[in-house]
């Protein structure tokens, strides 16, 4: 009995929800607009609407999802980078 309860739960888990429609979805859709800035408008009960703009700041690198596994956070990425500074030619 337990066992059937479980595989039952595993089918169930395992498969898509049939509310979820993803026809005519983009993958990676804002990945782009990250890097370039973006515009968030948000619409107040009160009628109002806030408007903010948001960029990236100058020396601010985003990792892919692979690399971040390897390097966490900055000092991680910094450490990284700094072994490798030896190893390029003097700059001019």
């Amino acid at each position: 009995m337990e066992k059937a309860i479980t595989e039952l739960l595993k089918t169930t888990e395992d498969e898509m929800r049939p509310e979820y429609d993803f026809r005519g979805a983009v993958r990676g859709k804002y990945y782009k607009p990250l890097h370039e800035g973006y515009t968030v408008h948000v619409h107040r009960a009160d009628g109002t609407t806030i408007v903010q703009h948001f960029q990236l700041e100058d020396g601010a690198v985003l990792l892919e999802p692979d690399v971040r596994e390897y390097f966490p956070d900055s000092e991680a990425v910094n450490k990284a980078l700094r072994c490798l500074i030896p190893l390029l030619p003097q700059k001019a």
